[in-house]
């Protein structure tokens, strides 16, 4: 009889899970169907690279919390072979080459059935390894399925994949910003996100500082839509985020209360510069502005001759006027003390801007002069008489 005949489908299983695992084709492994008692809806298990060694990374995802434990190669194989039949009924695997799904009858037969992917589904192990990399929230997050971002499996449903990477790509960047100004080392943080609507990066937000960094923050999202507030606060009550709140109100009224990070995403026309002067007046560490209806500055340009013929285009003018509005915004942040970036980041919902403006406060702030003498040549090129951040930070140091 041959061999192969006689081994169980559960050791199938698990011989197709190990080899995976030791030629770096793993992707992921789901257990569900839970047997026990404790309030346990699924463990997903995930390749981490932890000091140049590939472990197992096994979230516990309970109704609403989850707990993450890594473990060795070997004691997390010993582990998933002693869950499978006896915890969970269902396993479904997934690896660069196929997809096998391992389960128990009522009488305990298991059962295996595996599908091997086309050649044009077949993904490169460097995919594999860049996308465990660079995923900063996990998918079994509860705050994700209670967003509708995903399914009750923890997989993202498709129409909300670009939503899914906005989520990934502003942790990433807020990451490298907490990084940078050594945040992790305070005892309490207030995060503030201005017009949050919907909440999906304010709730990204509570899980990165709360869960992963396991900080004390205080996490606020303020929104003007009264339905949107009840909402969130709703959905955070029931996930018993303690620590997330959200309020009714804009940028322009919002008493700051010794913010560390702002954050001020769409904000339209001259609510980005209070969103700005906010961050700088209450000493945020981080600010975080993704501007868009740039206005203000747009009649007040003079053109210089030497341009004219480049700006008497309507759509080459509004992209000059956006230009300089936000050159200015990062040189006033530069004369303030921060380190300031404009970048593209990923398109947001509901609008084709997708520019950054980050902002990480200096540790040795530069000497303002220079930057304030470029801020003046700038404005007398153009012919700007009135910037409203500019307004806004001298009428703060009047005020002293």
């Amino acid at each position: 009889m041959n061999a192969a005949a006689v081994i169980s489908p559960a050791d199938r299983f698990c011989t197709v899970l190990e080899n995976s695992i030791r030629l770096h084709q793993f992707s992921r492994l789901l257990l569900t169907k839970y047997l026990g008692s404790e309030p346990l809806q699924r463990i997903e298990i995930t390749p981490v690279e932890i000091r140049q060694q590939i472990q197992l990374r096994f979230v516990y995802c309970y109704q609403t919390n989850h707990q993450t434990k890594n473990m060795a190669f070997t004691e997390g194989m010993q582990l998933i072979t002693q869950l499978l039949g006896t915890q969970f009924k269902h396993a479904h695997l997934e690896t660069l080459l196929e997809k096998c799904q391992l389960s128990f009858s009522k009488k305990g037969k298991p059962l295996f059935s595996s599908q091997t992917l086309p050649p044009g589904k077949v993904q490169t192990e460097t995919h594999s390894h860049n996308r465990q990399k660079h995923r900063f929230i996990e998918q079994s997050r509860p705050f994700l399925q209670a967003l509708g971002v995903t399914d009750s499996n923890g997989v993202v449903i498709p129409k909300m994949s670009d939503k899914w990477k906005q989520i990934n790509k502003f942790i990433e960047v807020l990451a490298a910003a907490v990084k940078e100004t050594g945040l992790t080392e305070r005892q309490v943080l207030h995060v503030a996100d201005f017009g949050s609507g919907k909440a999906y990066l304010t709730f990204a937000m509570h899980d990165y500082f709360c869960q992963t960094l396991g900080l004390n923050a205080s996490i606020t999202g303020v929104e003007l839509r009264p339905t949107l507030v009840d909402l969130c606060n709703d959905v955070a009550a029931k996930l018993q985020f303690t620590q997330l709140q959200f309020e009714q109100g804009d940028v322009q009224h919002f008493k700051a209360r010794g913010i560390n990070v702002m954050v001020a995403l769409h904000a339209c026309d001259t609510a980005t510069d209070h969103a700005i002067h906010m961050g700088i007046r209450t000493g945020a560490e981080i600010i975080m502005c993704s501007p868009c209806c740039h206005k203000e500055l747009r009649p007040q340009l003079q053109l210089p001759q030497i341009l004219a013929p480049m700006l008497v285009h309507g759509i080459h003018l509004g992209q000059q006027a956006e230009m300089l509005t936000d050159s200015l915004r990062a040189l006033f942040l530069e004369a303030h003390g921060y380190q300031t970036k404009v970048f593209e980041f990923i398109s947001l919902e509901h609008t084709s801007k997708n520019k950054m403006i980050l902002a990480t406060k200096r540790r040795h702030p530069k000497d303002p002069q220079g930057v304030l003498a470029q801020i003046a040549q700038l404005k007398q090129f153009y012919g700007v008489k009135q910037h409203t951040l500019e307004r806004l930070l001298q009428q703060s140091v009047d005020a002293l």
